[in-house]
């Protein structure tokens, strides 16, 4: 027994298995002047060992064969290979195969064998357009395939320069090719991409990025990429901006890049054998990356468009706050009895918020509250806020309306809505009977709780027009008796531990409102 080879460098290779050399050679003589590559073998094992290791689209078969007929040979080769196309050889019909076991093992045709070999010839010619049909079946889906693997990190928001760099590696891996380039023109007139449907002056800024023989660093300037370009390829890219459809350049395809909302944003090129599959594969590409493209100019803008928000806002947010300032610094004014004092009940409330575990947004909150707490008292008669004695029923009425109306001025602007409700209740009691709202117990919000606490403190170790400070052990223990009643025991439990280090606080205090803020004022 022998075995037969010859150049199998042909775009498809056939294997001839058949135990008369009589066969092989004639097959093979007429094989190779059709221009496939052949190899014959008489031994089918041989056969068998040759084709787990080897790839062939084709394999002419006999039935009749020692040491296993063919059926038996087809059944072990379809374990390991279910896309090989078989042609069955018998030497008599009478002999061949039932329809059941042709059908069962996949076998594609079978052929009597005859001194003239056109009718095989036909069944080879009509197997080899089958593979060709499955090779480019096999080959899209796969193309497919890679374009749907590589579309999250095309879509991936990075910066212009890295996102046109991976979808220039994406291609390269899709087409296994190395020579390629990305146009993007970017509108920086009005910071979107594209075109511009309302009439106003376009200024486009084009990033060019290439790979292999267009590969040039950073481009400082659009005119100079035209350097690396030659002509065909500037024309190219016109045509596509014009016309906007795929163009076949020498060795290559030049795909234009268009947004359903801007119109032209691009163009791409990429070296490639221009066959209907490939064109087809990189037009489905292009739109993903016109996409891409698009959704990153957008992202740009939006992000753009956040910035200058936050920065108006942020604008907006410290003239508001101004504001408010200078309006409890007007009250401070008024009654220098209490000058300090919001500093002083700021920085008291944040550290109880602190020692109770609040997060930062929440002890943020309260210092603000503790800032802002008494503004409504600007809208309070001086004849009332700064009274030496003690205030009248009607007075004493009117002062207690001031959490209610710095609520009111807080309230007035977005950035305090955090705020709001703390300020507003920060005289309401445990038992009920504070005000404005008469809330109890856990109805009172906890931030409220605490500044209830901290503004009392404070009273209580400040000098007022209508008595002298306590002292700091007298202050403790008013704090104790009214836990439950007008104060919230645990809030209390945790301020008084905080203030086994009074003096460092007072010290803490001077260092970060001034001098000027101590309780000597």
């Amino acid at each position: 027994m022998r075995r037969k080879r010859v150049d199998l460098s042909s775009k498809y290779r056939i294997m001839v298995v058949d135990d008369e050399e009589g066969i092989i050679d004639s097959l093979s003589v007429i094989l190779n002047r059709s221009g496939y590559g052949c190899a014959g073998f008489t031994d089918p094992v041989e056969a068998l060992g040759i084709l787990r290791e080897e790839h062939y689209d084709l394999l002419i078969l006999d039935y009749l064969m020692n040491p296993i007929h063919g059926d038996k040979v087809v059944e072990s080769i379809r374990e390991f290979d279910k896309d090989i196309y078989i042609l069955l050889l018998t030497g008599h019909k009478d002999i061949a195969p039932p329809l059941e076991t042709i059908k069962a093992l996949d076998i594609q045709g079978y052929c009597e064998k005859s001194d003239k070999f056109e009718q095989l010839l036909l069944l080879i010619e009509s197997g080899i357009k089958s593979v060709a049909q499955m090779r480019t079946i096999k080959s899209f889906k796969d193309g497919l395939g890679r374009i749907i693997d590589s579309v999250p990190r095309i879509y991936h928001l990075n910066d212009f320069n890295t996102a046109l760099m991976n979808v220039l590696g994406e291609m390269n891996r899709i087409i296994g090719r190395e020579n390629s380039f990305i146009l993007a023109e970017i509108n920086t007139e009005n910071d979107s991409c594209g075109g511009n449907s309302s009439g106003q002056t376009e200024v486009k800024k084009t990033i060019f990025k290439g790979t292999g023989e267009f590969a040039a660093g950073e481009i400082p300037e659009e005119k100079d990429y035209r350097m690396l370009l030659d002509r065909e390829l500037l024309a190219g890219i016109e045509e596509a901006r014009i016309f906007g459809r795929p163009l076949k350049m020498a060795g290559g395809m030049l795909l234009p890049l268009k947004d359903r909302f801007s119109g032209f944003i691009g163009s791409i090129y990429t070296e490639c054998d221009t066959n209907e599959e490939t064109e087809r594969l990189l037009e489905i590409f292009a739109e993903q990356v016109a996409a891409a493209v698009s959704n990153i100019c957008l992202h740009d803008l939006v992000r753009r468009k956040n910035d200058e928000i936050e920065r108006t806002y942020d604008q907006l947010k410290k003239s508001y706050i101004d504001t408010i300032e200078a309006l409890r610094q007007a009250v401070g004014a008024k009654d220098v009895y209490t000058r300090g004092h919001s500093d002083r009940v700021s920085y008291y409330s944040a550290r109880i918020g602190e020692a109770m575990g609040l997060n930062g947004d929440q002890v943020e909150t309260l210092r603000i509250s503790g800032i802002f707490h008494d503004i409504g008292k600007i809208s309070i008669s001086d004849n009332i806020l700064l009274k030496p004695s003690a205030l009248e029923e009607e007075e004493f009425e009117e002062m207690r309306k001031h959490p209610l109306r710095s609520a009111q001025i807080l309230a007035a602007s977005s950035l305090f809505r955090e705020v709001v409700p703390v300020v507003r209740s920060h005289h309401e009691r445990i038992d009920g009977k504070g005000y404005p709202d008469n809330l109890k117990g856990d109805g009172i919000p906890l931030m409220a709780r605490i500044l209830a606490v901290s503004d009392a403190f404070d009273a209580m170790t400040s000098d007022r027009s209508y008595r002298p400070k306590m002292s700091l052990e007298e202050s403790v223990k008013q704090l104790k008796g009214n836990k439950g009643t007008q104060f919230d025991g645990e809030v209390v439990e945790t301020f008084i531990k905080l203030l086994d280090k009074y003096e460092e606080m007072e010290a803490e205090i001077r260092d970060s409102f001034g001098a000027d803020n101590g309780k000597d004022a």
